[in-house]
């Protein structure tokens, strides 16, 4: 029976990517894959899932970084399962903010068994599904389950592009994001530090959210800075 739980999976190795994967879909687990790094990134903060199973010794970047990169905006969490095995590296990984450790080669029923841990921590088993996965401010509504966006019962369409923007402000709402993490969040670490396309971007956002583009109700700017979303509790 599936539990409707997304699990992200970011390995490199298909065969080890296949393996989880498959497992965890006959254990009754939405499974989303990324063989690298950057990738796995994007579905993190767009896809929502409930749990990333992270190996370390990705092509684009290191493991460590990836889960520095998550705590920065999320709680969401982290099993990684490597090859390295030493003391030292759990340590630095579990002090970098990853939930558990798991080594290879490992066991399926220790696999699943140490998801359903993760969960439990996050006071996610055991409540109700569907539960909801979205943000909620005035007339405006983001379900990040559905990837649907509505203002005032009305749906909105946006580009992926714009999809992504607003799923990593209003994850954030309430604080100012920087112009750079965007950039660098919305289009790779490679990207120019220009800000004229995410202007642009964001133009075309208010323009099909905000009744009056110069005074904002959904999306702030803080000039020189970056962005901020309203908060749910925002006047």
């Amino acid at each position: 029976m599936e539990n409707k739980y997304k699990i992200l999976v970011i390995e490199d190795e298909k065969s080890i990517l296949n393996f989880i994967a498959k497992h965890l879909e006959l254990s009754g687990y939405r499974v989303l894959k990324a063989a690298a790094a950057k990738d796995g990134l994007l579905m993190c903060f767009s896809e929502c899932p409930d749990v990333i199973v992270l190996d370390l010794g990705l092509p684009d970047m290191d493991g460590y970084e990836v889960i520095q990169r998550v705590r920065e905006q999320s709680e969401l969490p982290i099993l990684v399962v490597s090859a390295r095995t030493t003391e030292q590296e759990k340590v630095k990984m579990l002090s970098a903010g990853a939930d558990d450790y798991m080594t290879k080669p490992f066991g399926t029923a220790e696999l699943i068994a140490r998801i359903r841990n993760c969960l439990k921590h996050q006071n996610r088993i055991g409540t109700a599904i569907g539960s909801e996965c979205g943000y909620r401010a005035g007339n405006l509504r983001i379900d990040y389950e559905k990837r649907l966006i509505s203002l005032a019962g009305e749906e909105i369409h946006v580009t992926p592009v714009e999809y992504k923007i607003l799923c990593s402000l209003s994850k954030q709402a309430g604080k100012v994001v920087t112009y750079h993490s965007l950039l660098k969040e919305i289009w790779g670490p490679y990207a120019d530090d220009d800000n004229k396309i995410l202007r642009v971007n964001m133009a075309n956002i208010r323009r099909k959210l905000e009744q009056n583009p110069g005074e904002p109700e959904y999306i702030f700017t803080e000039l020189g800075v970056g962005y901020r979303m309203r908060s749910a509790d925002e006047s």
